[in-house]
């Protein structure tokens, strides 16, 4: 359980640092005087900005000022989301697993911890090929945090 719990906070880290990172709001519309904060990661070595607005998770949710969803925890298949946790190189941010205009692409994310081997120095991570080559040279570890998230890209900046 305390494994679990780590895992967790772990995530909440990355996504607060991606948060502070990308430091940008969109706005609502153009009768709203609120804003939604957006984040930015990685998808094939550009940029994706992206909204954070339901997590599976009752704590993730509560940390990040989202919607709690339990039904998230019933989706499966949707395409990953990398966070990594612990030592990272610097600029790290989220990495996905598809973007708008792919065939795969789903605004539900599988949220994956990834953690660099002892010994090995980390490296920028902005792709997802390029974490699944990494985990099978066993320089890091990807685990499946049990994490639906409701993240949907609305700008890609190539």
């Amino acid at each position: 359980m305390k494994r679990w719990i780590a895992l967790v906070l772990g995530g909440l880290v990355v996504l607060a640092a991606t948060a502070y990172a990308s430091g940008s709001s969109l706005p609502l519309g153009p009768s709203s005087m609120s804003q939604q904060k957006t984040f930015s990661g990685f998808y094939d070595g550009h940029h994706d900005v992206f909204l954070a607005t339901d997590a599976s998770n009752k704590a993730q949710a509560k940390a990040l000022g989202i919607n709690y969803s339990a039904e998230l925890a019933t989706v499966k298949g949707a395409p990953a989301q990398y966070f990594v946790v612990g030592r990272a190189a610097a600029g790290q941010l989220s990495v996905f697993g598809s973007e708008p205009g792919e065939s795969d692409y789903n605004p539900l994310w599988e949220e994956k911890l990834v953690t660099w081997k002892s010994g090995v120095k980390p490296v920028l991570l902005v792709r997802d090929d390029q974490i699944k080559g990494l985990a099978a040279k066993h320089k890091l570890t990807v685990r499946d945090a049990h994490i639906v998230l409701n993240t949907p890209i609305v700008k890609i900046e190539k």
